[in-house]
């Protein structure tokens, strides 16, 4: 894993009421012994023969006066400052503590789980799904994820973004276009790989509803940072489907603000693709695990199958498994799709 990270420094934009929620059901146990598949086929975490990823581009796509994603790309990502605020728990197998780090000097909180042991440990970020940032608390969305994973031996940093939490302030335009909230992701990769008891060759994010989108984004400003990337019940890669479907839907003073701004659609069509992650998927080196209820009635399947078909167009070693009367919880499917993210994981951050 080494990262390609552009060196150019520049303020920019995460998103809005996008509303995939990342509420949590009740706890599920930690990883059962063995699983069933979520339906008949070769096991998306086993030995494949994917296609070649694509190389990273030798250029850049051109700046642009807007935000957008080629912006981002341009960043001078320097995550680091990782410390902790206090410890919540400690259990048989990990110890929980809210932390917070620096994201090019923005200030995000987040929780850190710790597997027992001197380490050092592959470690995973987690990016959350949509919750109101004015009730969200520290820690909020993926607790089972949280749980599995350091059970499964690994570090595990969960990003709360900026705007959230003990986080500094963001603004709503960054509420709205959810490039910042990227840029917080990639950060956390960077202040988790300082930490002595973490393998910084051996890093990987997954990210659920909301999050998905948002490590998409990660992964084509940030080609190579991570090893692989797993993707739960996502968003579209298409930003106006997001905009539409959600948006317009909760907050359409937001849609109207961004018209206003940056102009509509019609007007400003390279202002949108500029902001969709599939715009630049043949970016993306890392190997991505895809998983979605086909009974999902907040992100539609037919994103997921959409953005896997692009991504496999596009060269890279994408999966799609879907889960028949799933939906958009994950909750009765929770440890099957568990059990084949611990295994692609441990396949690819193999050292």
């Amino acid at each position: 894993m080494r990262r390609a990270a552009a060196a150019l420094t520049l303020v920019l934009l995460p998103a809005a009421a996008i509303g995939c929620s990342g509420e949590d059901p009740a706890p599920a146990p930690g990883p059962p012994a063995t699983t069933s598949p979520a339906r008949p086929g070769p096991d998306p975490s086993g030995p494949t023969q994917p296609p070649t990823p694509a190389e990273q581009h030798p250029t850049l796509p051109p700046a642009t006066d807007t935000p957008s994603l080629a912006n981002l790309m341009r960043a001078d990502f320097d995550g680091r400052g990782l410390r902790v605020l206090r410890t919540e728990l400690r259990t048989d197998a990990y110890t929980r503590q809210q932390v917070a780090y620096r994201s090019n000097g923005t200030l995000v909180s987040g929780v850190l789980l710790r597997p027992h042991g001197r380490g050092p440990f592959p470690a995973v970020v987690l990016n959350h799904g949509y919750i109101e940032p004015s009730i969200y608390v520290t820690g909020q969305g993926m607790a089972r994820e949280q749980d599995w994973l350091a059970r499964a031996g690994f570090v595990v940093l969960h990003t709360d973004y900026r705007g959230h939490a003990a986080g500094d302030p963001a603004t709503d335009r960054e509420r709205e276009l959810r490039l910042a909230y990227a840029r917080d992701s990639v950060n956390a990769v960077l202040a988790l790989e300082r930490l002595r008891y973490v393998d910084a060759d051996r890093t990987a994010m997954v990210g659920r509803s909301m999050g998905g989108g948002v490590t998409l984004n990660a992964l084509v400003a940030a080609p190579g940072l991570v090893d692989a990337a797993v993707i739960y019940a996502s968003v579209s890669s298409r930003f106006l489907d997001n905009l539409r479907h959600f948006t317009a839907a909760n907050r359409p003073e937001a849609v109207r603000a961004l018209h206003a701004a940056y102009g509509t659609p019609e007007r400003s069509p390279d202002f949108y693709r500029g902001l969709s992650s599939r715009t630049y998927f043949d970016r993306i080196t890392e190997p991505v695990l895809i998983h979605h209820g086909e009974a999902d009635a907040t992100c539609p399947p037919r994103w997921s199958r959409t953005t896997h078909a692009l991504l496999r167009e596009a060269g890279v070693a994408s999966r799609l498994v879907t889960y028949p009367g799933e939906d958009h919880t994950f909750y009765a499917r929770f440890a099957d799709s568990m059990a084949r993210t611990t295994r692609f994981l441990r396949l690819h951050l193999s050292g």
